[in-house]
């Protein structure tokens, strides 16, 4: 049975009850969740440096490859940009453009682009597992938007916690529905191999630099301040 495929659907369906239980969330799930996606394309990297999942045809041990990191990718983007706001039942208002134009965001790119920029040296020039230079990259981008968007910052630490806990809780289930799988898949002599209730401490790390960076990447990339209710 393909356990990776079931890993990204069972995601994919808390993206889905998100998405029917938010209406006014839906055009910004969708968006960055189409945007988000195309990172499933870097699964090369992480295969077998980090990991070697079970994926429809074979296709990660075959080519590096596989359909699931792209549903996976998909919905992650698309849960962790909203998940903060629809806790508070946040609404956005656009910024004006006296906002925009003030000295603190002269830096905007530069901000939005950091995660790119520190993780392509990292990647090239170092021997870090791709997950600690991903998660690296990750954290530096949410930090970057803070300085950027200090507006933002209740936004990104606790959007970061909330979906950690929640992917924690996931992959926690998960486990226990298919014990084993972690040590048969992910390659713990690589990294720490500190499981935490079964759940790969990198894992964590990935879950809560991945929430830091994307529960405010529509608002920063989009100039919108959020409004909690």
């Amino acid at each position: 049975m393909n356990e990776w495929l079931i890993f990204s659907l069972g995601l994919f369906a808390i993206w889905l009850i998100i998405y029917l239980a938010r209406p006014k969330a839906r055009k910004e799930m969708f968006w960055v969740s189409l945007f988000t996606m195309p990172f499933g394309l870097t699964e090369p990297l992480f295969v077998p440096e980090y990991w070697s999942p079970p994926s429809l045809f074979n296709l990660a041990t075959r080519t590096g490859f596989d359909i699931e990191s792209l549903i996976f990718c998909f919905a992650v983007g698309g849960i962790g940009s909203v998940l903060y706001g629809s806790a508070v039942r946040a609404e956005h208002v656009k910024m004006s453009e006296m906002e925009m134009d003030h000295k603190q965001h002269r830096h905007h790119r530069l901000a939005l682009t950091s995660p790119i920029i520190v993780f392509i040296p990292l990647t090239i020039l170092t021997d870090l597992n791709p997950i600690y230079s991903a998660s690296l990259a990750m954290f530096t981008g949410g930090v970057a938007a803070i300085r950027c968007r200090p507006d933002l910052k209740k936004n990104i630490w606790v959007g970061g916690f909330m979906f950690l806990l929640l992917y924690f809780a996931f992959f926690f289930a998960f486990d226990q529905v298919y014990p084993g799988m972690v040590q048969e898949v992910w390659n713990l002599e690589a990294i720490s191999g500190i499981l935490i209730f079964g759940v790969p401490l990198e894992e964590l790390m990935f879950a809560y630099t991945f929430g830091m960076m994307w529960s405010s990447v529509y608002e920063h990339a989009l100039w919108y301040k959020v409004k909690e209710r």
